[in-house]
């Protein structure tokens, strides 16, 4: 075997750990997100807490990841994306030991923010992919990690049910079991993922940052509270146009600073935009699904007419896990897809799978085999989604803005879940079965479930709508050293321009040593 074979075994074998250690990042960071969904009642119960107090752990961990998303990813662009990954999952230890050893409620919303924060590791590692893998590869590569990404929603689900199904449940096992899988990726990412390469350097655009801040917090605090808060109260609507008048001057401060947190031209770039709103309406989607069919899995059939009498547990396995072990699979599928068509037809496509399997289970809901199968068809939404947006992303700013703009993609997903959440749960409450037996708490008429799945199945149709009107000239994830405005059209690039490229910097590279 020549020389030049094994040096090119040997990169592939790097290549493929490497993007081996980044999903599995993406698994365990998305795992955060929805581990606390099943066992918030038993958070309740074990701290002597009420619901509404109890909710600021799922609402401390979303408002974190809103403030910390853009601007570590935006670290990361400046002073080394893998130094930074490296340091979140130390933050991301912390939070689980915290939540995984206190039994005080204050604690444990300390613990969340600081798992918070570790939703930057996806948009770092995106980056990390975009400096490693070449780009014939790359759209497979990301593909991997969105779809671990989407697999941990699920998995999480299953393993946090599974873990509290005794009859002593502790609700501290599944943050030991985060805990567990946080240093596992932490080994596996000193081990396996190699030094940042590219550094832009620069100062923190402070005022940037905490006007951001303020208006992420802004937003989506009312978002999460509302159904607690009541929609038209002074609060909920204080919020919002404090959120509004603080985007203003995020705007301002922007256009004004000379090193920006967020480079106004990226973000009101046409694909980025456009992007950003598929995330949106992608992110709730998923959690109309997953809410929407854990809470209908779970309704007592004798009492109300309709449901499956499921416990959590048999819920996330029977009715949830099929539909992310779908986007696990379906990932690398979404990943040549978007190689060889663009992420615009992927993204089609994905709406066209989402609208079909919240019609199915618009039209059954009736049946087990209705509501898995309706989960498949979104869970293959889910994972074409997930695989298209970063490589819009990637094609569409320059190399030393991928951290930050992954970040604000990863924010509007977060946005969409939060908004769905919100959504489902007024939807829910605002129609009940009636004439209940004394004693049984109110539960939603039938009627309020096919609406949200019908709204969800709207939110995901609407993404077609974006990708046909906002990405005509994005195909494929290129690596632009170019600043891109928003007046300037990012050229669509073939397979062979990108290999031809690479091949042209690598010469290049060789004779200059």
């Amino acid at each position: 075997m020549s020389s030049t074979t094994t040096a090119t075994a040997e990169r592939g074998r790097s290549r493929a750990a490497t993007v081996f250690a980044l999903s599995l990042a993406a698994m365990v960071v998305s795992m955060m997100q929805t581990l606390v969904v099943p066992i918030l009642g038993l958070i309740q119960s074990s701290l002597h807490t009420t619901a509404a107090n109890a909710s600021w752990v799922t609402t401390a961990t979303l408002l974190s990841a809103a403030v910390f998303t853009p601007v570590l990813g935006r670290f990361g662009d400046q002073h080394g994306k893998k130094q930074t990954l490296v340091g979140v999952l130390f933050v991301l230890i912390a939070g689980t030991l915290l939540a995984a050893t206190t039994h005080s409620l204050l604690w444990l919303i300390v613990g969340r923010v600081l798992q918070g924060a570790a939703t930057a590791i996806f948009p770092l590692a995106l980056s990390i992919l975009r400096e490693e893998i070449e780009p014939k590869k790359l759209p497979g590569a990301m593909a991997m990690a969105s779809g671990a990404f989407a697999f941990g929603s699920g998995i999480a689900l299953v393993a946090t049910g599974l873990l509290t199904s005794g009859s002593h449940p502790d609700y501290r096992s599944a943050f030991w079991l985060a805990t567990a899988m946080a240093v596992l990726v932490l080994v596996a990412v000193v081990t396996l993922v190699p030094a940042t390469r590219h550094k832009t350097g620069g100062r923190t655009d402070v005022l940037g940052t905490l006007t951001l801040a303020v208006t992420l917090v802004l937003l989506l605090l009312p978002i999460t509270q509302g159904h607690e808060w009541g929609w038209t109260s002074p609060r909920e609507i204080g919020c919002f146009v404090g959120a509004a008048v603080m985007a203003a001057v995020w705007v301002l401060v922007e256009r004004r600073v000379s090193e920006p947190l967020v480079d106004m031209r990226m973000f009101a770039h046409r694909p980025v935009l456009f992007a950003n709103l598929a995330g949106l309406l992608v992110g709730f989607g998923v959690f109309v699904l997953f809410i929407g069919v854990s809470y209908l899995a779970q309704m007592p059939s004798k009492l109300v007419g309709y449901g499956f009498d499921a416990s959590v547990l048999r819920a996330s396995v029977e009715y949830l896990l099929p539909s992310t072990l779908v986007s696990l699979f379906a990932a690398p599928v979404g990943g040549q897809l978007v190689r060889r068509h663009g992420p615009r037809v992927v993204l089609v496509l994905a709406s066209l799978a989402g609208a079909i399997g919240f019609a199915w289970i618009v039209a059954d809901h009736s049946h087990s085999v209705s509501v898995i199968g309706a989960g498949a068809f979104v869970g293959i939404a889910i994972a074409f989604g997930y695989s298209a947006m970063p490589a819009v992303i990637v094609g569409s700013v320059p190399h030393h803005e991928t951290g930050i703009a992954n970040g604000i993609n990863s924010i509007s997903r977060s946005t969409g879940s939060a908004i769905g959440s919100a959504v489902v749960t007024t939807v829910l409450a605002s129609k009940t079965v009636p004439h209940l037996p004394p004693g049984v708490p109110a539960l939603p008429a039938e009627s309020q479930f096919t609406l949200s799945f019908a709204i969800g199945g709207a939110a995901l149709a609407l993404v077609s709508v974006v990708a046909l009107a906002g990405l005509r000239h994005i195909r494929l994830a290129a690596h632009h050293t170019q600043p891109v405005a928003s007046h300037v059209t990012v050229p669509e690039a073939t397979n062979e321009d990108m290999v031809a490229a690479e091949d042209e910097a690598a010469a290049a590279a060789k004779s200059g040593a």
